[in-house]
């Protein structure tokens, strides 16, 4: 087992090909412990190098609402009117806060996605 940190494309790609390798390694075995180290490595470049935005605040609830089946008169008991809930969706209302924590838990979004600016 050698494992070095991952510091250029041509690193990461040698460690995907690795870790394709020995993907199905058992736990607890020397190729299992490779697979778990090598993976935590992989996420770390990847987080550094190809992070993912968070989605859109709105898109997010309307893509939460189309999973759930909601519709705008679901999302209106979450955010407390029909028209509250037109002009969110339409991009019309900024989010409260209070409207963020009720998303939040109603629809399960997390609060990180619903803070950001659009």
């Amino acid at each position: 087992m050698t494992i070095r940190p991952i510091k250029t494309k041509k690193d990461y790609q040698l460690a995907l090909a690795r870790l394709e390798q020995i993907f199905d390694a058992q736990p607890g075995t020397k190729e299992g412990d490779e697979l778990e180290v090598l993976g935590i490595l992989i996420d770390t470049y990847e987080q550094a190098h190809h992070a993912i935005d968070y989605p859109d605040p709105i898109e997010a609830i309307k893509f939460r609402m189309e999973q759930l089946g909601y519709s705008q008169s679901d999302l209106a008991k979450v955010v407390g009117l029909k028209s509250r809930a037109s002009e969110i969706l339409n991009r019309k209302r900024k989010l409260s806060l209070e409207m963020i924590r009720q998303l939040h838990q109603a629809l399960g979004i997390p609060t990180d996605v619903l803070i950001q600016a659009y």
